[in-house]
């Protein structure tokens, strides 16, 4: 293929020399005489393990060269990758500058040509800023409308300092955001030869993907290092903790507890992070990490609340409210603190849960829904249709086979709030809104 990326920084380079090195035609593009000057002379801009051999080889061998002249790349190839930077300003936000300047100007060489191009955004951006400012400017300054003589997709990259070459031919995933099929196809034919899946999402979803993960591995370093204090204080070998912790891959280290949904409950997880934020309480160790998640699951319950009080109706029902279908479980479920607190609103409400019916619960759990919380038990109904018959929202609060019958029983008008997305990939509308989805 023939391909031109814009910015010759660390990610621009790396993509360059390594494209190029897969038997690409590439052009590399950046404002700076002295890098392109530097790759035209066969050496590397940036410092990295085994970049200088690579780029030396490459333009020897005629795959790579570089300009400052955008209209000579863009006419020269068939895809653009944008590596452009993308710093943080002081308020956190991020530096778009360069990123709407070579939209600016590739919209401008855009203009003159006939033949389809891909415009591909390697550099990392929030969400919303393909929509809001790269296809706007696109758009403008080529006359042309996005997927009728150019297309426009995403694709993040997953390279670290230090292992790039490596990472390039071996990323955990090759992502690639594009709205248009064909456009997604040719993407994905560039990396062939690289070992890894392949995934093809929207655009929106694929830059948010990157944002994810980086915000992933910081939770995950400051949370190790949390961990790692409260040892040390205690005395305990902090790594012995975290190598035994890393040899879980069926919970600790899984998609298990990642998918976006309601507050976690139980009688493990609150209890548990309680402790062991007192016990760094104790030992005058500060666990902000530790503190959040606790704040930030109260924030979920709160989020569920205000969904159903946003929707203006008084009569509520309530299927599945154990913390977990198949259990009778109602200690800490947040389903009940939401049910306890339209109570206090005074709201009419509703419940079923097959697992939780006071003739047959026994032992701690039947003392405590007759201790704790009697005025639910008085609540609770017989079976789903009379739940559904007495309101004007149902919220599904675990996924319980029966209750995925739901949305063809409901009659036109009412809603449903899914706590547990148990109708697989619906997604919100005006009948069915997903806590998060």
């Amino acid at each position: 293929m023939r391909i031109s990326v814009f910015g010759l920084g660390y990610v621009g380079a790396v993509s360059a020399a390594c494209l190029a090195s897969e038997g690409h035609d590439v052009v590399g593009v950046d404002v700076s005489q002295q890098k392109v000057d530097l790759i035209n002379a066969g050496h590397s801009p940036i410092i990295e393990e085994g970049i200088a051999e690579m780029t030396s080889e490459v333009v020897t061998d005629g795959r790579l060269k570089a300009t400052t002249d955008v209209r000579e790349a863009i006419f020269a190839t068939d895809i653009s990758l944008v590596c452009v930077g993308t710093p943080s300003n002081d308020n956190g936000s991020l530096k778009l500058d360069y990123v709407e300047r070579v939209s600016q100007q590739i919209g401008l060489v855009l203009a003159e040509k006939a033949e389809n191009h891909i415009v591909v955004m390697r550099s990392t951006m929030l969400p919303g800023t393909i929509d809001k400012l790269v296809r706007p400017a696109l758009e403008k300054f080529s006359g042309k409308k996005s997927g009728d003589g150019f297309d426009l997709c995403v694709n993040p990259e997953f390279l670290r300092e230090g292992t790039s070459i490596k990472d390039f031919y071996s990323p955990p995933f090759t992502l690639i955001g594009a709205d248009r099929e064909e456009a997604g196809e040719q993407l994905t034919a560039l990396y062939q030869r690289v070992i890894a899946p392949t995934y093809v999402v929207p655009v929106n979803a694929a830059e948010m993907v990157k944002y994810a993960c980086n915000c992933f591995h910081g939770l995950k370093v400051s949370f190790a290092n949390e961990i790692g204090n409260i040892c040390k204080e205690s005395g305990i070998d902090s790594h012995q903790v975290m190598e035994v912790f890393c040899k879980d891959t069926k919970l600790n280290l899984s998609p298990y507890y990642l998918k976006p949904g309601f507050a976690f409950g139980g009688s493990c997880l609150p209890k548990d992070l309680r402790a062991l934020v007192y016990k760094a309480r104790e030992l005058d160790v500060q666990v902000p990490v530790l503190e959040a998640t606790l704040a930030s699951n109260l924030i979920q319950i709160e989020r569920a609340v205000q969904m159903i009080v946003k929707t203006g109706k008084k009569k509520v029902g309530f299927l599945g409210f154990a913390f977990k279908a198949g259990t009778d479980d109602l200690r800490e479920s947040p389903v009940v603190t939401v049910i306890e607190r339209l109570i206090g609103k005074g709201y009419d409400v509703r419940l079923y849960d097959k697992e939780v019916s006071l003739a047959r619960l026994i032992g701690a759990n039947k003392e405590y829904i007759e201790n704790e919380i009697p005025h639910i038990a008085k609540l609770m109904a017989d079976s789903v249709n009379e739940v559904i018959e007495h309101s004007d929202v149902v919220v599904i609060g675990n996924k319980a086979e029966e209750f995925k019958e739901v949305s063809e029983d409901k009659e036109e008008g009412s809603m449903i709030i899914d706590l547990v997305r148990i109708f697989g990939d619906r997604t919100s509308d005006q009948r069915y809104q997903g806590i998060c989805w």
